[in-house]
């Protein structure tokens, strides 16, 4: 008897997860192809595809599954998934998360927000979209946001065993972190339990989305004359909040007694600064807030800010933009 009810042409279900390291979807990807392998019998195939290996980075995970007489010698990327884990929701300012997604594909999405807002965003008008508060999950429990997607995963590919997961997650931790077994397991399932569903059926004739292979911006087709690089050579216009891992440093000025420490350790320059005078006339500088556009999440300044003055807290949607304090280029 057939478990796969939907395959391509090739018998293959495809799975691809949009994400950045550090949220654990190379492991969700592994995991979830053992579950299908040893706990349901099929034949399934699993990579990542990521660029320098560091947090923040963006990170792709394909899932290959199909029936036990049919073999995989297809090793590329995934183009056309049937789902798509959205581990970051971010990630669609620097990545096309939803490149090649089929009519009837689900994308799933971690994120507080409602259905409307992520569909704008995604630029997703039809289709099935699934949202879980993947990374709240996480906090509760102390683990990562991959077990909780993961639950998320299973709810959508009905025909895997649940069950089959929960095996693979204390194979996975007994051995080196037993303490984390039950605590994965709490995460998974309340991933399968607290997943949102919103679908809006396709128009007639709807196709899916157009698979879109990133090109280089210069070749030797487009290349200036002489090779001159007419980029400049600075991060003005980069965007940062992709690479924030769910928390953001909160910044109290009543307290803070603009030591500097914070700048020295910050990486990307996130702290603005204004001249001013202290109380005995003297120039100062001054700290007037942080721009996010170029905050990574790293937190480096919470922990040596020496008054307290910087907090983490959970990133929502909205509060980077609103809080933004940006810099000022002449």
């Amino acid at each position: 008897m057939s478990i796969l009810t939907k395959t391509n042409e090739l018998g293959f279900f495809e799975i691809r997860l949009e994400s950045i390291g550090g949220l654990g979807a190379n492991l969700a990807g592994k995991m979830l192809a053992e579950s299908g392998v040893l706990g349901l019998g099929l034949n399934g195939a699993n990579f990542s595809s990521y660029g320098s290996e560091k947090k923040g980075s963006p990170v792709k995970s394909f899932v290959r599954l199909c029936e036990p007489d049919v073999e995989i010698h297809d090793h590329s990327p995934i183009e056309e998934p049937d789902v798509i884990g959205v581990f970051h929701e971010a990630l669609h300012k620097t990545v096309n998360v939803l490149s090649g997604l089929k009519p009837d594909g689900i994308v799933l999405v971690n994120s507080t927000r409602d259905f409307e807002e992520i569909r704008r965003d995604l630029k997703f008008p039809y289709g099935t979209l699934a949202v879980v508060d993947a990374m709240g999950i996480a906090i509760d429990e102390h683990t990562k946001v991959n077990t909780s997607m993961l639950g998320a995963l299973f709810r959508i590919c009905d025909f895997l065993d649940p069950d089959s997961m929960r095996e693979v997650i204390r194979h996975t931790f007994q051995k080196k972190y037993p303490h984390l077994v039950e605590p994965n397991l709490r995460t998974f399932d309340r991933g399968y339990q607290e997943v949102r569903f919103q679908t809006t059926p396709p128009p007639e004739g709807a196709s899916g989305m157009r698979f879109e292979r990133p090109q280089p911006l210069l070749g030797y087709e487009t290349q200036a004359p002489g090779g001159v690089i007419r980029a400049q050579g600075n991060s003005l216009l980069k965007d940062l909040s992709g690479s924030r891992q769910g928390f953001l440093p909160e910044l109290n000025l009543e307290s803070c007694i603009h030591c500097a420490n914070c700048d020295t350790v910050c990486p990307d320059l996130c702290f603005v600064w204004e001249s001013g005078e202290d109380k005995k006339g003297r120039p100062q500088m001054f700290l007037r807030g942080i721009d996010y556009q170029y905050c990574k999440g790293c937190l480096k300044c919470v922990e040596i800010c020496p008054t307290g003055s910087l907090s983490a807290r959970r990133e929502e949607a909205g509060y980077a933009d609103s809080h933004r304090v940006p810099h000022v280029f002449i």
